[in-house]
């Protein structure tokens, strides 16, 4: 049997940091050695209480979980809690956890994770700040760094918070563009032109709540306030989430296609936050990016259901039928 891979996620719940969460957890081949947490779609704080109320709820409060940046590194923090809710979870009214100790220094601890294990990964999940607080902080560590899978940009999608830019880099384009000059290993970018295939639809919930009314009732209630932004937003029937798809892509990178690039984010200007990406070689660089561009939709939902409420065969190839009808 093979080892669990050893991975940190860096996060900012948030909805489906949440559903990614909890999928990373019901993951047997992941060992989850910490979480830290970044201001993005909440501010640190409520991140952090959110974080909690998933450790608690799956019995993980085991795994240390530390606060990180509570700003951008240049531009004013802009949260996204008209999409998730001014509590990251839908205002659903979760109780908070009863216990759990924060620590502080989340790009500290990514520095010693990474000196201290060996073939440890990162994925994350919201605005690149305390990765590149922790490159910064010291650089050599990442050298020991065995893989990063990173939810942001966007290639040929339109953005989610402006014309061109999807919303982690958008929040913290220095912090994301210097990730990009300076980690020593490739990122693969799961952005909008593959997340966006990932909706978690009306009858998806259903199937969920019939087969595992816990579970299933849970994400109802945090994701309902989703569905209602989405449509709105986007006339989408469900809600996109993004980030389970990094977690289920780091799992089993079968799941999706793509092609090694150079990519920068733009910083400033009506292109600010955009994931520049030169699939055509103008600038002459070495890639260091992987960026996704097609996925298989119905597998990753397959994962999805298997982990989060135990789906069995062959009713849920059964089901899966019926929701992916098939041109």
């Amino acid at each position: 049997m093979n080892a669990r891979r050893k991975v940190i996620i860096d996060c900012d719940p948030g909805i489906d940091d949440t559903l990614a969460l909890m999928l990373a957890l019901k993951s047997p081949e992941l060992e989850v050695v910490g979480i830290t947490v970044v201001c993005g779609n909440v501010p640190v704080e409520l991140g952090v209480q959110n974080v909690f109320r998933v450790l608690e709820r799956y019995g993980r409060m085991d795994i240390p979980v530390y606060a990180g940046a509570r700003a951008p590194w240049k531009r004013d923090y802009v949260s996204a809690q008209d999409t998730h809710g001014m509590d990251g979870l839908g205002e659903a009214g979760i109780p908070a956890a009863k216990q759990g100790e924060c620590r502080e220094g989340a790009a500290g601890f990514l520095v010693e994770a990474l000196k201290r294990e060996e073939k440890l990964s990162i994925i994350a999940l919201g605005p690149l700040t305390n990765v590149a607080d922790a490159l910064k902080l010291e650089a050599a560590a990442f050298e020991k760094l065995d893989e990063f899978v990173c939810m942001g940009g966007s290639y040929k999608s339109h953005g989610n918070c402006s014309p061109v830019a999807e919303y982690n880099f958008w929040c913290d384009p220095d912090a994301a563009d210097y990730a990009f000059a300076h980690l020593p290993v490739k990122i693969h970018m799961v952005g909008l032109d593959v997340t966006r295939k990932i909706v978690l639809s009306p009858n998806i919930l259903e199937y969920m709540c019939q087969i595992a009314p816990g579970e299933g009732d849970f994400i109802r209630k945090i994701t309902r306030f989703y569905f209602d932004f989405h449509w709105k937003q986007e006339k989408v029937i469900g809600c996109v989430i993004n980030d389970p798809l990094a977690v289920a892509y780091f799992v089993n990178p079968m799941l999706a296609e793509g092609f090694e690039s150079y990519t920068r984010v733009a910083t400033e200007g009506i292109a600010l936050g955009q994931s520049v990406v030169d699939a055509m070689n103008f600038c002459g660089e070495s890639a260091n990016s992987y960026i996704l561009t097609d996925v298989d939709a119905e597998e990753f939902m397959r994962i999805f259901l298997k982990r989060i409420v135990n789906a069995q065969e062959p009713e849920l190839s059964d089901t899966l039928k019926q929701i992916f009808v098939q041109e």
